[in-house]
């Protein structure tokens, strides 16, 4: 018999949880660190983890998380929950197990005040969120590939042309460009703007994305932005400016095709991709 319960994110739990992440996933070597599960379900100033695990007896045999994050919607800041880490070991799968852990981990997201969950989805998992758990699809993220800046955009105007954008502050991007797998560096862009950038996985190729300033101001650790081909992933309204020497990244040789998902947990919540201002820092691509 499989019973339910509340992740704890205790030092135990981590490391059963990246215990199963290696059985389900041997490549993906950063969901068996647990120095990577600390800093992602304990450390982020937002709060730790919204998640539910599954036991059979004492075995933990599915597992699923969302993070909170600070979203501005229409210029106002709401919390939210972007969905992340699941697993079910072999052994369980096809029991309907991470269906249940998921409506568990959005009605207690819901009683906590969270007012939506969103996430980017694969192609195969895209149709189950959709139909099962009720997201709705905003749009498939867009891949430029190029070098330099990315191009000319009217960055004081951002706020008034993107319904959705993430609201990071000097702590929570502090936070995430700590991230133990795949730290991210900052670059300087101009008075309204910075870089980030991070290691793609492909020699040569660094992810990279702009955003305006946090309070007007450059985040702490500035450094000089590596010599590379530079890769975007995202959304980004298209009266908010044109790109420069980014060119779309022909169908061959993207990944499987990622989508940006949401579901309203207070009401519903619709999202067209002209509304959106999103790119590889607000998930977990890099």
């Amino acid at each position: 018999m499989v019973n339910f319960q509340r992740c704890m994110y205790t030092e135990p739990e981590l490391q059963e949880c990246a215990s199963l992440f290696s059985v389900c996933f041997p490549a993906a070597k950063k969901l068996a660190d647990v120095a990577y599960l600390r800093w992602l379900y304990v450390e982020n100033p937002c709060g730790p983890v919204v998640g539910f695990n599954a036991r059979h007896g004492e075995r933990l045999v599915a597992h699923y998380v969302c993070i909170p994050m600070s979203v501005a919607i229409d210029g106002q800041v709401r919390r939210a929950l972007l969905s992340l880490n699941t697993a079910t070991h072999p052994e369980f799968q096809g029991k309907g197990l991470f269906t249940q852990l998921a409506e568990m981990t959005y009605a207690a997201g819901a009683e906590e005040g969270m007012e939506f969950v969103y996430g980017v989805a694969n192609a195969n998992s895209t149709p189950g969120f959709v139909r099962k758990l009720g997201f709705s699809l905003v749009a498939p993220l867009e891949s430029r590939i190029g070098f330099g800046r990315l191009g000319a955009f009217d960055w004081p105007r951002l706020s008034q042309l993107a319904r959705f954008q993430q609201a990071w502050t000097k702590y929570s991007l502090s936070w995430r460009i700590r991230n133990p797998a795949a730290a991210v560096l900052c670059h300087r862009r101009d008075q309204h703007a910075f870089c980030v950038s991070a290691d793609s996985g492909r020699a040569g190729l660094r992810a990279w994305a702009e955003l305006p300033l946090i309070g007007g101001a450059l985040p702490e650790s500035i450094v000089t932005a590596p010599m590379s081909l530079r890769v975007w992933l995202g959304l980004m309204p298209a009266s908010l400016g044109k790109f420069a020497f980014f060119a779309n990244l022909p169908q061959r040789f993207r990944p499987s095709p990622l989508n940006l998902i949401v579901r309203g947990l207070q009401g519903s919540l619709s999202l067209a991709p002209e509304d959106v201002f999103f790119s590889f820092l607000d998930f977990d691509a890099f």
